[in-house]
């Protein structure tokens, strides 16, 4: 079974059994980074990805990742997927950790930074899909929302997760500033 689909079947169960169990799983497993910060739950940063608000949040992550995680596993290997994507989890994690880690009742959940990250990368190595004009229209709402500090959605773990998806292969995978000069020879 590729990566891939062990993240979406582990996240789905995972969340499945917080929807039953709500106040037990969430508050255990959801990023609170006040309580990070003075309890050392840095456990919060991976576990926070795994849990989910509602069945649309779950279902628009896994679906993402199918669509561009297989695709990106078998282009990058399982080691550096998991890589990708548990680094993911925790950088998307970290705008929050600083805006707000002096708020006790600020919480976040879900993998969408990590699912970014996939989607950016994907988009780093195939950037002549179509898909791009969608990631970077989401992109632009993500930034539009978190400036104008848009509901309950972590929008600036969208943008981290995203410019994580740029920044993993570069600093991680061999090759990839070649491949980088490439595409600037290519469109340039």
């Amino acid at each position: 079974m590729s990566l891939t689909l062990l993240l979406i079947a582990s996240t789905s169960v995972i969340s499945l059994v917080a929807f039953r169990f709500r106040e037990s799983v969430w508050n255990r497993w959801m990023l609170r980074p006040y309580r990070v910060l003075r309890q050392q739950t840095y456990y919060e940063l991976l576990t926070s990805g795994f849990v989910h608000g509602s069945n649309w949040h779950l279902l628009t992550n896994m679906i993402v990742l199918l669509f561009f995680g297989l695709t990106v596993e078998q282009a990058i290997g399982a080691g550096h997927f998991l890589g990708l994507y548990g680094s993911g989890l925790v950088v998307s994690a970290l705008p929050s950790m600083i805006r707000y880690g002096q708020q006790p009742n600020y919480a976040t959940l879900g993998a969408s930074g990590a699912v970014e990250a996939v989607l950016f990368t994907f988009i780093f190595f195939f950037p002549t899909d179509k898909f791009w004009i969608f990631g970077l229209g989401f992109l632009v709402y993500s930034w539009m929302s978190a400036v104008g500090k848009g509901g309950l959605i972590n929008h600036e773990a969208h943008l981290a997760g995203a410019l994580w998806g740029w920044v993993y292969p570069l600093i991680f995978i061999p090759r990839s500033w070649d491949h980088l000069w490439t595409l600037a020879e290519r469109f340039f």
